[in-house]
């Protein structure tokens, strides 16, 4: 068994994974930048600001020194939003050996170059492997010990198998799946809808809307990750409708909640300040809006999504444009 492992990064989900791995006998190190998250990590036990009423095990450190952090760690979590993972990166490749894998757990493009998370990590550590760990996991559940299960994948398949070793218990189940393109965009454009979800709830519409809203940005899901390169079965897998399903639906996730706030009149600035942490979904749908007009996919929930966020739009204006558009066939 792996003795221990590194997480770069002390946020809700990362935290949750490495009490769940501590509860495996292995040792783990949490590096963040944060002086106050360490001493409530290592002294009162417990992730305060980002995962409250969770004990924490004293096989969890937590440092700001990163190369302690890394050294003697058979495994490398990045566990930071994904606008992070490349100076993460540069700053973490100074002390990881070639015998260590680097999982991210992150689910995002990059914003500038619109490049996977994979890609970007590959770019930075080129000579590790990388596996990339996805589905619906809310920090909360995973912590206390709820069924939960994801999926790894990596372009060696032997890597993302050790990781579901690692990492696998009898609450946390792990598939693997080799479409690396297909989970990393699945992934990322679920946090698109389940801010618009979370929209209509602020509006007060009901669960007719809500199922309309998951099975037409399902249908955007898939068109824009074939298009980019995946496969139209992972869609209907846990990167895909599963992690679609309980983002959009459960008060765990930030991105609904994000939404709910500016469905009730908050500003953008307002909605992000009230959630407190990183909201995937803004980010997500300018990379998609810029990605869509590119390729030409057809995706209008992110295009009215963004005009709502991005240039004033009134939500409930854009829903309007959504419904009444030209009629068309569902399958096309």
């Amino acid at each position: 068994m792996c003795s221990k492992v590194c997480f770069l990064g002390g946020g809700s989900f990362g935290t949750a994974l490495a009490v769940m791995l501590s509860k495996k006998g292995i040792d783990v190190s949490i590096w963040t930048r944060k002086e106050q998250l360490v001493n409530d990590i290592n002294v009162k036990k417990e992730n305060i600001k980002y995962l409250p009423n969770i004990v924490i095990p004293s096989k969890v450190v937590a440092t700001t020194n990163m190369k302690e952090a890394i050294e003697n760690s058979k495994c490398i979590v990045l566990a930071v939003p994904s606008h992070a993972i490349r100076e993460v990166c540069k700053e973490a490749k100074k002390y990881i050996t070639q015998n260590q894998i680097i999982v991210s757990i992150a689910k995002g493009i990059e914003q500038e170059s619109n490049k996977r998370l994979s890609q970007v990590i590959k770019e930075e550590i080129k000579n590790n492997p990388i596996v990339i760990l996805s589905g619906p996991s809310h920090a909360e559940e995973v912590a206390r010990d709820m069924p939960t299960v994801v999926v790894v994948t990596s372009e060696n398949m032997e890597y993302a198998e050790k990781i579901q070793d690692l990492f696998m218990t009898n609450k946390f189940r792990i598939y693997t799946n080799d479409d690396l393109i297909g989970i990393e965009i699945g992934g990322a454009v679920k946090n698109i809808i389940a801010l618009a979800a979370g929209i209509l709830d602020g509006m007060g519409y009901g669960d007719n809307a809500k199922a309309a809203l998951m099975t037409r940005g399902m249908s955007e899901i898939i068109r824009i990750g074939i298009k980019l390169g995946g496969k139209p079965e992972t869609f209907s897998g846990l990167t895909g409708m599963g992690d679609l399903i309980v983002t959009c639906t459960s008060m765990h996730s930030r991105n609904r909640r994000a939404g709910i706030y500016i469905g009730k009149g908050m500003s953008l600035e307002e909605a992000i300040k009230e959630v407190g942490m990183v909201v995937e979904g803004i980010k997500a749908c300018k990379v998609f809006y810029n990605l869509k007009e590119k390729t030409g996919v057809s995706m209008p929930i992110t295009d009215t999504l963004y005009k709502a966020l991005f240039e004033g739009k009134d939500p409930k204006y854009g829903v309007y444009e959504l419904m009444t558009r030209n009629k068309k066939d569902e399958i096309y």
